[in-house]
């Protein structure tokens, strides 16, 4: 299974398509989760309604298995890297951020995190620019 954390902005659509296209050379099914802390008013990473039809639009038409899932209340790594310890996955797909050479050291917390702690391979992709 491939595990793709997803966002609701141009990131997490980079993911979904390479964690489809993963799934498929692989034969794989898919686990997207989109997870929120549910600490803010409004998160802009957290799908709408709107959003979620668009995605599982998307996810049909890849004709792959998947299990969408929107845990609220839950840290985004903690949901990852939860999924990622069930037997049954073997890769993470999550978008980045295009950085200068200075920020690439100062990674994004959540991909800093989720690299170094994971125990299995991690796909880190970006947009196209």
């Amino acid at each position: 299974m491939i595990v793709i954390g997803y966002s609701a902005d141009e990131y997490g659509d980079a993911a979904v398509q390479h964690g489809i296209a993963e799934a498929k050379v692989r034969g794989a099914a898919l686990l997207v989760i989109n997870a929120s802390r549910g600490d803010a008013l409004a998160d802009p990473r957290f799908a709408a309604e709107g959003q979620v039809l668009d995605l599982q639009e998307v996810l049909n038409a890849s004709g792959l298995e998947y299990v969408l899932e929107q845990p609220v209340g839950v840290d985004i790594v903690d949901a990852l890297l939860a999924a990622m310890d069930r037997d049954d996955t073997e890769l993470l797909v999550i978008g980045i951020r295009h950085r200068t050479p200075v920020g690439k050291l100062l990674l994004g917390s959540n991909s800093q995190k989720l690299l170094l702690r994971c125990a299995k391979p991690v796909l880190a992709v970006k947009p196209p620019e």
